[in-house]
C-alpha cells in the first residue's frame, strides 16, 4: 500500500486530520458506513506523534473526574479496546496496578480515590496497608504507608493499536494521505479545501483530530475556544533483566499536574520509569534533557532503589496536549460541516474507540447521513510484538511452514527475517526505520541496532524500500 494521491475533482465525504490513535480510530469507525473517508497526517507514518511515545497503559478510568465526557469515554473505551485487542491480536497484559501512598496526606486521600472510582462505575479497588503493599511489591523503597489496588489496569502496545485502527480503516476503503501537513483551510458550507505542501484535499466534512495542533486548526474555522500547551514527558526504559522487580504498575497518588511518575512493566518485557511533566512552548521539542534524567533518577531512587542498579536500554520523550479546556472538547459545527476533537489528553489511547463511536453520533446529529455497510472485511490480525505472547521465533509450527520466522536478525528483541518481510508487505508498510521499529521491535533492544543494523539494512533493501531507512548511512544517523 502506498499513501493515497488526491485525484483531480475527488471530493471526500469526510476528511479526518490527524492519524494518531484517536484520528485513526475515528477513520475506522466512519469507514464502517457508506462514506468516502480520508485520513490525513503531516508525518510519514500513522501514530508517529504523541501516540508513539506514552506510558501505554490501558486505563480502567477509576480516577477520572466523575460526570465528565472524558471519564465516560475512558470507561467505555477500556471495554471496547480490550475486546478489540482480543479480536485483532493487539498485545494486552492485565497486570493490575497499586496506587502507593508515601505520606500521611496521600494515605488519607485513598478512601476518596476509592469512592471516586465507584462513582465512575469501577468497583474493584481495595485499600491495603503497608505490609500488604510490600507483599505485592517487595522491591519498593522504604516508606510506603499503604495503597489502593486497581486490578483492571493493563499494559498495551500503543504502536500496534494505532496501526490496527489505520489498517482496518484503509481496508475498509479509507484514503490515507501521509506527509500532508494542513497549512490552511478554505471553508464553505458545502466544501472544505485542505491546503498542504503536496496538494489540496477536498472534503464535505472535516474532523479535527490533530492533537497538539488542534487549537491552531480550530482557528481556521473561526474559533478560539481552547488552547494547548505541549507538556513533555520523559521516560527511562530499563533492560528486560529488571523485569523480575516489577510485575504490575506502581502509580503515585495523582496531582493537579497529572498522574506523576510511575514504574511499570511494558508489553515488551522492559520496565519503564516516568514520565516527567514539563510545559514547553515548542510543539516539536521531543529531545530528552539532563534535568529530566536527574529528576527521574531522584524519583526512582526513592520509589525502587534496586531498579537503578539495572541497565537503561533507552530513553525517550513524548509531548502530550495540556488543554485549558477542563474536559474533552468534541463538538460539531453543522453550518461549516466541521467537528473538533480537542484536548484529548494521555487518556486518548484508552478512550480512542469510544471517541470514534461518539464522533459518529455527533456528526450524524449535525446532519451527515450514516448508512451502515454490509460488506465490511474481517478485522485485521496484527503481528504480535508483545513479550508475554507467542512470538514467531518461538513458534515451531510457523517456522516449519516458513523458515524465515526462524531466522533471527535482531537478537536483542528476537526479531526475525519473516517479521521484517511481513512488515513491508503489510497494508501500511513502514516508510522509515522508526516505522519498522514500531512494527517489529527491530533495533529497540539493549544494543539499539549496533549489532543488527547491517543485517536489518540488507533486509530492508531486499524488500525494495525506497525510503530513507534503506541506506546504511541513515542507520548510522539513528544510532546513539
Amino acid at each position: 500500500m502506498k499513501p493515497a494521491e488526491q485525484e483531480a475533482g475527488v471530493i471526500h465525504d469526510v476528511a479526518v486530520i490527524g492519524a494518531g490513535v484517536v484520528g485513526s480510530a475515528i477513520a475506522r469507525e466512519l469507514s464502517g458506513y457508506q462514506l468516502d473517508v480520508a485520513l490525513v497526517d503531516s508525518r510519514s507514518d500513522v501514530g508517529d506523534g504523541t501516540s508513539k511515545a506514552n506510558t501505554a497503559i490501558l486505563h480502567t478510568g477509576f480516577d477520572g473526574k466523575p460526570g465528565t465526557l472524558e471519564a465516560r469515554l475512558v470507561a467505555e473505551g477500556y471495554h471496547r479496546l480490550s475486546e478489540y485487542a482480543k479480536t485483532t491480536g493487539i498485545p494486552v497484559d492485565q497486570t493490575g496496578a497499586v496506587l502507593v501512598a508515601w505520606t500521611d496526606e496521600q494515605l488519607e486521600a485513598l478512601p476518596g480515590l476509592k469512592a471516586k472510582a465507584e462513582r465512575n462505575g469501577y468497583t474493584e479497588t481495595a485499600i491495603i496497608n503497608s505490609a500488604e503493599v510490600y507483599e505485592l511489591m517487595p522491591s519498593l523503597g522504604i516508606g510506603a504507608l499503604g495503597g489502593l489496588t486497581v486490578p483492571g489496569e493493563s499494559i498495551i502496545c500503543s504502536w500496534t493499536t494505532t496501526l490496527a485502527f489505520a489498517t482496518e480503516a484503509v481496508r475498509r476503503g479509507t484514503h490515507l494521505y501521509l506527509k500532508r501537513a494542513v497549512e490552511s483551510v478554505d471553508v464553505s458550507p458545502e466544501l472544505s479545501v485542505l491546503h498542504t505542501p503536496n496538494g489540496e484535499i477536498c472534503a464535505r466534512w472535516v474532523i479535527n483530530a490533530t492533537g497538539l495542533g488542534g487549537d491552531i486548526l480550530d482557528r481556521e474555522f473561526g474559533y478560539d475556544r481552547f488552547h494547548l500547551t505541549p507538556r513533555r514527558g520523559e521516560l527511562l526504559v530499563y533492560d528486560k533483566l529488571a523485569g523480575s522487580l516489577v510485575d504490575r504498575i506502581v502509580l503515585p497518588v495523582p496531582t493537579a499536574k497529572g498522574k506523576g511518575v510511575l514504574i511499570s512493566p511494558t508489553i515488551y518485557g522492559n520496565v519503564m520509569l516516568g514520565p516527567t511533566a514539563e510545559e514547553l512552548s515548542d510543539r516539536g521539542e521531543t529531545a530528552t534533557s539532563e534535568s529530566g534524567f536527574d529528576f527521574l533518577l531522584t524519583k526512582g531512587r526513592a520509589l525502587m532503589p534496586q531498579l537503578l542498579e539495572e541497565e537503561v536500554t533507552a530513553s525517550y520523550a513524548g509531548l502530550r496536549a495540556a488543554s485549558d479546556y477542563p474536559d474533552y472538547l468534541i463538538e460539531a459545527d453543522a453550518e461549516q460541516r466541521y467537528v473538533v476533537v480537542g484536548g484529548i489528553r494521555s487518556t486518548g489511547l484508552t478512550s480512542s474507540m469510544a471517541i470514534g463511536a461518539y464522533v459518529s453520533d455527533v456528526i450524524a446529529k449535525a446532519g451527515l447521513t450514516l448508512i451502515a455497510r454490509e460488506d465490511l472485511p474481517d478485522a485485521p490480525q496484527m503481528p504480535n510484538i508483545g513479550e508475554s505472547f507467542l512470538r514467531p521465533y518461538q513458534d515451531s509450527k510457523r517456522i516449519a511452514e516458513d523458515p524465515e520466522y526462524g531466522t533471527v536478525v535482531c537478537f536483542c528483541e528476537r526479531v526475525t527475517a519473516g517479521e521484517i518481510r511481513d512488515a513491508f508487505n503489510s497494508t501500511i508498510p513502514p516508510q522509515d526505520l522508526g516505522g519498522l521499529r514500531r512494527r517489529t521491535r527491530a533495533q529497540n533492544g539493549r544494543c539499539q541496532g549496533f549489532f543488527c543494523g547491517a543485517a536489518v539494512a540488507d533486509l530492508v533493501s531486499e524488500q525494495g524500500c525506497k525510503s530513507t531507512c534503506a541506506t546504511a548511512e541513515t542507520l548510522e544517523e539513528v544510532r546513539p
